[in-house]
């Protein structure tokens, strides 16, 4: 890599970080709701921690995750909502 093209990569981040927020720190986290189908324990996941959960799941599956209070299995509130 030439010194031509380390200093436009260097100029290019210095502009990046210049931004106001340049990581993204300030933007709103989606929040899902899961609920214990045992216990009924509600917990607030993020969205994308739901996404990185689906990526081996098969079309139509939907993400389970573990109770912290009873390790039971808690489902998606929005699409299983207390009856």
């Amino acid at each position: 890599m030439g010194l031509s093209s380390r200093k436009n990569q260097q100029e290019n981040l210095e502009d990046c970080l210049k931004e106001e927020d340049p990581f993204g720190l300030d933007e709103d986290l989606e929040i899902v709701i899961f609920r214990c189908l045992d216990c009924n324990t509600t917990d607030e996941v993020p969205e994308y921690i739901i996404g990185e959960f689906s990526v081996d799941l098969n079309k139509g599956e939907e993400v389970k995750l573990h109770c912290p209070k009873c390790n039971s299995t808690m489902i998606d509130a929005r699409e299983n909502p207390i009856d």
